[in-house]
């Protein structure tokens, strides 16, 4: 038996924060409680002097991954493995010990992404079999509909062993995000140039494509993952009937919506509203979508991803405690319990009794959280 001593620390719980100590005990939350108990008794005891010590972070939607395989545009890293442990690493070291990594089925416009999808995935199967990854990764499949190869990308690599969600997508200009064809056109500006001839050409070949093949790809996946019990997404809803879509088929997570008025219905109706953490820390969506803070303001946020900065979601606990939108304690539930909570992973996200020792230590440095340490089931990792 195997035991350890985190002391003298601010642990963030669910609801409170105890000036405590946690007694951990063969990579399990023995004991919550009160006092700085009477300093160490064991070599890998612990002061914590005085820092916080909260919950590891659960990440359902990370983009990370792919930033690593591929660096630049048409560069596909020759050594995956590599790649993924540097991502795990950058992952670890922002507090985030499970992490859900996100890649396209399917593309709308990075063709890079298809090159890099059955690379990724074997480097993620073959680096979890070797037991030497810090975080714990789950694989995330993004299936973008609209795509008439969908389902000849998505069902070779389905029986993943680490497949534990699947979300719905349509970057179809005049669809969801991009419901608006001037605010696709104007995000695309930096790296594409078209004449309102070729725009609208475009358009329409998009359109006619996604027209062909969206209802069933979307049908075939979602029968799948009623059939295997996997938890379901969908993204960028705008409209409450794309709510209402995703709910009569069983959908529980709205990603990203790009509206209050979705956000709100969503919330209303049970589901857990996914933003963006990066949001919250910049002060606004980067593709003029609604504000994940006046979503939070309003009381509909669920959970928060940090998307395409994995350190965002320190950042945002934080930043939603000190504007005072919520206590530090429910801030936190937003990247630990709720979302471990929303796909099913109830041995997680929460320092209490029985649960993974899965622990961060934080510390205030010029106002700026800063991970220190992190434990995954009570073995240090970072």
């Amino acid at each position: 038996m195997k035991e350890q001593l985190f002391y003298n620390c601010r642990v963030i719980t669910e609801h409170d924060i105890v000036n405590g100590h946690v007694l951990v005990r063969d990579g399990r939350i023995a004991a919550v409680e009160e006092g700085n108990a009477c300093g160490a008794r064991h070599a890998d005891d612990v002061d914590m002097e005085g820092d916080y010590l909260a919950p590891g972070l659960v990440e359902l939607h990370t983009d990370n991954l792919e930033k690593h395989i591929l660096p630049r545009p048409k560069v596909v890293w020759p050594q995956p493995e590599s790649a993924f442990f540097a991502h795990d690493a950058q992952i670890v070291s922002s507090g985030i010990t499970t992490v859900f990594d996100a890649l396209s089925v399917g593309e709308y416009h990075d063709k890079g992404r298809i090159a890099m999808l059955g690379e990724a995935v074997e480097a993620l199967n073959h680096c979890r079999e070797s037991g030497q990854l810090r975080a714990e990764h789950l694989l995330h499949l993004r299936c973008e509909v609209a795509d008439p190869r969908m389902q000849e990308l998505f069902f070779p690599i389905s029986d993943t062993p680490g497949l534990h969600l699947v979300s719905l997508m349509d970057h179809t200009p005049g669809q969801r995000q991009w419901r608006n064809t001037e605010s696709y056109r104007t995000y695309y500006s930096n790296t594409r140039s078209w004449t309102d001839e070729e725009f609208q050409k475009m358009v329409d070949e998009l359109r006619a494509r996604r027209d062909s093949c969206a209802d069933e790809n979307a049908a075939s996946v979602m029968s799948f993952c009623r059939e295997h019990r996997l938890p379901m997404a969908s993204h960028d809803d705008t409209l409450v009937e794309h709510v209402n879509e995703a709910l009569a088929n069983g959908i529980r997570i709205s990603e990203f919506p790009t509206t209050e008025e979705a956000a709100r219905y969503a919330s209303e109706n049970g589901m857990t509203v996914l933003m963006g953490a990066p949001n919250i820390v910049r002060g606004g969506s980067h593709s003029g979508n609604v504000s994940a803070e006046t979503v939070a303001r309003e009381g509909y946020l669920g959970a928060l991803s940090s998307d395409y900065v994995p350190i965002s979601l320190i950042s945002a606990v934080f930043s939603l405690n000190e504007r005072g939108i919520m206590p530090l304690p429910e801030a936190m539930s937003l990247v630990s319990s709720h979302p471990a909570e929303a796909v099913g992973l109830d041995d997680r996200g929460r320092i209490a009794e029985g649960l993974r020792a899965d622990l961060v230590r934080i510390r205030r440095l010029d106002d700026v959280p800063v991970v220190r340490n992190v434990w995954r089931e009570g073995e240090r990792v970072f």
